[in-house]
């Protein structure tokens, strides 16, 4: 079974979006370098976060993201991004009237069956849960092994908090990457296991 791991580029003070989900300069990263992140060639970085995010992407299977998420992107228009095999949906209400059913999107209703829906497609591939509300939740229901997160030299003051709204002590291991880009610090940490479900 492949790892659960929560994801996203982040302020330095921990916002992953503004009020009004506005994401700033926080992914000015994926367009400040010269190496092509995907084969659109829309997404360029340095060759440092290549090396580092491209295999990371190549090894996710399922995407898990909240309702919020998938109506700001208009579902990613029935396509699942960066090449991902399918999106879980957390959300309590059904897929949007027309929307297509034989695309790689499932709507599910609650953490614990997003995150059973997830392995089981996924396989032995990623998790990947995106970061925010639905990533805070699964967190603390214990469900997270990893967490990664492109740290951008911002302040935003206020917004939209990378763990969303936890709000007790979640125990993570010191950094096992830490990797410089241009306009980023990649890091990555394992979850504490004593804060993990078995």
């Amino acid at each position: 079974m492949g790892k659960v791991v929560m994801y996203g580029s982040v302020s330095v003070d921990g916002f992953i979006a503004d009020e009004d989900d506005q994401p700033g300069p926080l992914f000015d990263w994926l367009s400040g370098g010269d190496v092509p992140l995907d084969e659109s060639g829309a997404l360029k970085v340095s060759q440092t976060s290549y090396d580092y995010t491209r295999p990371y992407w190549d090894r996710i299977g399922v995407t898990i993201a909240g309702r919020h998420v998938f109506d700001l992107t208009d579902g990613w228009d029935g396509k699942p991004p960066s090449g991902i095999d399918h999106v879980v949906v957390v959300t309590h209400r059904p897929a949007p009237e027309g929307w297509n059913a034989e695309a790689p999107f499932h709507f599910v209703d609650g953490i614990e069956a997003a995150v059973a829906k997830a392995r089981e497609l996924a396989g032995d591939r990623l998790v990947e849960v995106a970061a925010g509300d639905v990533g805070g939740q699964v967190l603390a229901a214990g469900l997270v092994d990893e967490v990664r997160m492109d740290v951008v030299p911002v302040v935003f003051g206020s917004g939209k908090r990378y763990f969303g709204s936890v709000d007790a002590q979640h125990l993570l291991e010191d950094p096992d990457v830490v990797i410089q880009g241009i306009r980023v610090l990649h890091l990555r940490h394992q979850v504490a296991k004593a804060t993990r479900a078995l």
